[in-house]
């Protein structure tokens, strides 16, 4: 018998993949793994010189069993080249087989900024209207993707230490401006959300209006939130491991909290733990990526390129 792989594309992915179907399979997946029944050990990482090589397996049932393989090379920047680079391989849940091969870079973008869309849905104040962006790389457009699906906000403002590149984000959105410092972006804004290459805190808690909620998805080589930030927040994370595992697996934010008085998500969407519960509370939401989202994605992506007929069969 001769198997044959799938193998999809950057383009394929961006072609095949839909923002709100997304979300909603990351929110299941989220909840999903907050009820324990998926397998998803701490990513690992070999490091380079200039940058590191992350794996990142997960089993979540009935949808997904997969790996990413993934680059983080900070330097890439300046090259044109992106910082982070990634594959995703699909496998039969049942035997193993391999089923697909594809690009994860995208798929790291859009599921990252999706996450975070999934957690400012769950966490924000409903009538949240103004979102603060920090960052206008990669990560700063995923973000505008993916927030203003889960929010009407009436004023996005963009900061960068790239002026140019905040102004031409800004030109993706009608409601986008570009605010002359992290400062002027973070105060009165509702919503605030890190997306940076931080070594260190990019915002400080007396920037932060009352009733905010800040998301933080950068960080890998140091702290995005000032510690002040986090002491005063209920902070929320995919999982608890966030916060129990060194970094690159953990969060720089995190180290040395009590994991038991930290909330994941997938709780709050499952409604067994409570999210914000007043107009006044100070959500955070620390990601440090997971696995469960490449899967929910990568499933979605696979499933609608077995509909369409899209990519290109490989034999093994």
């Amino acid at each position: 018998m001769v198997r044959e792989l799938l193998y999809l594309s950057q383009s394929d992915v961006e072609d095949l993949l839909d923002v709100d179907a997304m979300l909603e399979a990351i929110g299941q997946a989220l909840v999903l793994f907050s009820s324990g029944v998926t397998s998803v050990p701490p990513r690992t990482a070999a490091q380079a010189p200039d940058g590191l090589m992350g794996v990142m397996a997960g089993y979540v049932p009935g949808v997904a069993l997969e790996v990413k393989l993934v680059s983080v090379f900070p330097g890439n920047h300046g090259q044109g080249v992106p910082s982070h680079q990634a594959l995703i391989a699909l496998f039969d849940e049942k035997d193993g087989t391999p089923l697909a091969v594809m690009d994860g870079t995208h798929i790291t973008a859009i599921r990252t900024g999706g996450a975070a869309a999934v957690a400012t849905r769950a966490l924000s104040r409903t009538d949240s209207r103004v979102l603060a962006i920090l960052g206008a790389g990669v990560q700063g457009g995923s973000h505008l993707d993916t927030f203003t699906h889960v929010r009407d906000f009436t004023e996005i403002r963009l900061a960068s230490r790239d002026q140019a590149k905040a102004a031409t984000l800004a030109a993706r959105h009608p409601n986008a401006r570009v605010a002359a410092s992290f400062e002027e972006a973070v105060r009165g804004a509702d919503v605030v959300a890190c997306c940076t290459d931080a070594r260190e805190p990019v915002i400080r808690r007396e920037w932060l209006k009352q009733g905010a909620h800040v998301s933080s998805v950068g960080g890998t080589f140091g702290p995005e939130l000032d510690p002040e930030t986090v002491a005063a927040g209920k902070v929320f994370v995919e999982w608890r491991g966030a916060a129990t595992n060194a970094p690159p697996a953990g969060a720089h934010e995190l180290q040395g909290l009590d994991a038991s008085a930290i909330t994941e998500v997938g709780e709050v969407l499952a409604g067994t733990k409570p999210g914000r519960t007043s107009d006044r509370d100070l959500t955070i939401y620390k990601s440090t990526g997971h696995a469960v989202e490449d899967a929910a994605t990568a499933s979605l992506v696979y499933a609608r390129a077995l509909a369409e007929g899209a990519g290109r069969r490989l034999p093994l």
